[in-house]
């Protein structure tokens, strides 16, 4: 089961999540605070991390942000409801998802797998690699390189750029990414897609603002290309 480090200051959620999740088979680390976890990541060597928005002195996104530095560790945020600011900076800062507290463990659980889980889109007769102009996605080994040189991508952003390359051309609105890249069923937030985007368009595209490969069709979606 996947190692977990939850860093949250609320004992009774710290508690609650810790519970939850070792009942479930996962080893579980927590820290109260962004410092306190920071420290544990290089000892502990989690394979997903549960970060609270708000905690006390470095806050969830200053935490998120350090990780990023040079870490594309699953990142999901566990938020309080009406932290909507807090969540698109949040999300801008690179965590791959959110949850709203309190929240049942069977659906920390989901999330954590849907966040894990990897995808597979070779499907029958493509190639493992394949290149789109200056982009190799090798498929087998979930890397992406540009100009040969290998692109540090987060799950969410690594998830969402092999869905949308297996079609290119094709539209997809942002629920049916949310539905396909995020496992989210239900009619669920949008920022996540679009922040998503964004982070992705800076690292694989020349010019961010006028993106070559992950483009926009206003009132409908995204799509791959085309080149």
């Amino acid at each position: 089961m996947p190692r977990v480090l939850l860093i949250e200051d609320d004992p009774s959620v710290r508690e609650g999540v810790e519970l939850g999740l070792r009942r479930r088979g996962h080893e579980i680390r927590t820290a109260a605070t962004g410092e306190a976890g920071l420290a544990a990541l290089a000892e502990f060597r989690p394979d997903l991390l549960l970060l609270d928005l708000m905690l006390p002195g470095m806050n969830g996104v200053q935490v998120c942000r350090r990780v990023r530095e040079d870490s594309q560790l699953p990142i999901i945020m566990l938020t309080a409801r009406g932290d909507d600011f807090d969540i698109v900076i949040g999300l801008e800062a690179g965590a791959d998802d959110y949850i709203v507290k309190p929240a049942r463990p069977e659906v920390i659980e989901a999330r954590i797998r849907a966040v894990l889980r990897r995808i597979d889109t070779t499907g029958p007769g493509r190639p493992v690699i394949e290149v789109h102009g200056d982009l190799a996605i090798d498929r087998t080994a979930l890397t992406v390189a540009k100009g040969g040189r290998r692109l540090p991508l987060a799950p969410s952003e690594l998830k969402l750029l092999l869905h949308l390359s297996a079609a290119p051309e094709q539209v997809f609105s942002r629920q049916q990414l949310l539905e396909h890249v995020w496992e989210h069923s239900y009619h669920a937030d949008a920022r996540l897609v679009d922040a998503c985007v964004a982070r992705l368009r800076t690292k694989i595209e020349d010019e961010a603002g006028s993106p070559r490969y992950v483009q926009t069709l206003r009132g409908f979606g995204y799509r791959f290309g085309p080149l």
